[in-house]
């Protein structure tokens, strides 16, 4: 019989229970299917995702685009499990180990986004996408689980043999892109974004290696293209959005600006690291602690430096802030045709005489941009259609709908952002 210090001595080890389920407003309850994915939403890497909006400052337009990269994320994997089982349904080969690495592919796919996601993604890194640090944090999980995402990193990176499988995780027609149409219209309120997700889905195939959709999807898959140009044009690209954006984007520039001349600017340790270095992706490489201090960047970063800096004595700085803050975002005029440059020059000498700022820092409050929209890419990589015969034919000439081929075409604009208080 065992004493009460025998006991002690005695190590319980208690396995958790992993098989858990996810309440989503979307899809209701997700399941999370293999003990990996759990490890996965468990490490701190990926909590960071809950504190990353997945429509940065979009709110600023629509109130109700809060949601995070974590909603998004954990939507895409639930649909990638639906198609996986859709593929195996149809006869396709494919093995539990070849979907439990999709599964984490895309449940991975966007761990490497920093604050406000794609608005600051070339501001507090240099020139790096968010897809290449992706790749980075898959690689540091790995060694942390143990070589498990092995065949996750290959699916990723393309240089696996089974191509559909990539394609499922990355494409014109991957789960990403389904989960966040049909998120971004639930939580905007924009019902043009809204697709059937659930009859693509079930009309996915495969056709010599390639991701396909059957005959029956094609209304489907044009309703997505064109809801997809539809949101870009009404939330992505809304011209107050892209106002927004270019705020926080010159915000960062300027703090950059400060920081590297010397001054000592307010910060949190994670976001001065990154503003007074230029890192570029072979430094992220090289020093796996850089990784690390990345994983800590979120928007609560910049959101909590930005109200401090709202008081800076650097007047461009504080007033940009002070603009983000309560929402005095600049004044944005579209065009198809360039702007002039004497039209931005004018904005610009009564700017500097206005604001009373340097000369230097009036690009920070006069500037010209381009935006693009391109729903549909067929030199990309291809949306086929599947007919019965087991001919394929690109969506954009199997479609009757004219304006389906016109999607193919990128729609470039225009625009200047300026101070809403001057007037020319």
């Amino acid at each position: 019989m065992l004493s009460f210090t025998d006991t002690k001595k005695i190590k319980i080890e208690v396995k958790r229970n992993k098989k858990k389920i996810i309440n989503d407003p979307i899809y209701g309850f997700v399941n999370i299917a293999y003990d990996i994915v759990f490890d996965i939403i468990e490490h701190r890497f990926f909590q960071r995702l809950r504190r990353i909006r997945q429509l940065g400052l979009t709110s600023m337009v629509y109130p109700g685009a809060y949601h995070t990269r974590f909603h998004h994320v954990i939507g895409a994997m639930h649909l990638a499990n639906q198609a996986l089982d859709t593929l195996k349904s149809k006869g396709h080969q494919i093995t539990e180990d070849e979907s439990k690495a999709v599964i984490c592919g895309v449940l991975l796919h966007d761990i490497g986004h920093g604050p406000f996601s794609h608005a600051l993604e070339y501001t507090i890194t240099n020139g790096i996408n968010h897809e290449e640090l992706s790749i980075l944090f898959m690689e540091a999980l790995n060694k942390e689980f143990n070589g498990e995402l092995d065949l996750t990193i290959k699916i990723f990176k393309n240089t696996y043999h089974k191509k559909f499988l990539h394609q499922l995780v990355s494409s014109q027609l991957d789960v990403d892109r389904l989960d966040y149409l049909n998120r971004d219209s639930f939580y905007t309120g924009v019902h043009e974004g809204i697709i059937g997700v659930d009859r693509i889905i079930k009309l996915l195939n495969v056709h010599n290696d390639e991701l396909v959709v059957d005959e029956k999807g094609i209304y489907s898959i044009e309703k997505f293209l064109v809801a997809r140009r539809i949101m870009y044009w009404q939330v992505y690209l809304h011209k107050t959005v892209v106002a927004a954006e270019f705020l926080i984007i010159n915000i960062l520039k300027k703090a950059k600006e400060l920081v590297q001349k010397g001054d000592n600017l307010f910060c949190t340790s994670s976001l001065k690291l990154f503003l007074e270095s230029n890192f570029t992706l072979h430094d992220f490489k090289n020093n796996s602690n850089l990784l690390s201090a990345f994983s800590e960047l979120d928007d609560y970063d910049v959101f909590t430096c930005a109200k401090q800096w709202t008081n800076h004595s650097d007047k461009t700085l504080s007033t940009l802030c002070s603009w983000m803050i309560n929402r005095k975002l600049y004044k944005i005029k579209i065009s198809s045709e360039q702007f002039p440059d004497s039209t931005i020059e004018q904005y610009r000498e009564k700017t500097l005489k206005e604001f009373e700022i340097p000369e230097n820092d009036v690009q920070y409050f006069v500037f010209n941009e381009t935006i693009e929209n391109n729903a549909y890419n067929p030199k990309k990589d291809n949306i086929s259609i599947l007919y019965k015969d087991k001919t394929t034919r690109d969506i954009a000439e199997a479609s009757d709908q004219l304006n389906i081929s016109s999607l193919s075409t990128p729609v470039k604009k225009y625009f200047m952002c300026y101070p809403k208080s001057i007037e020319i």
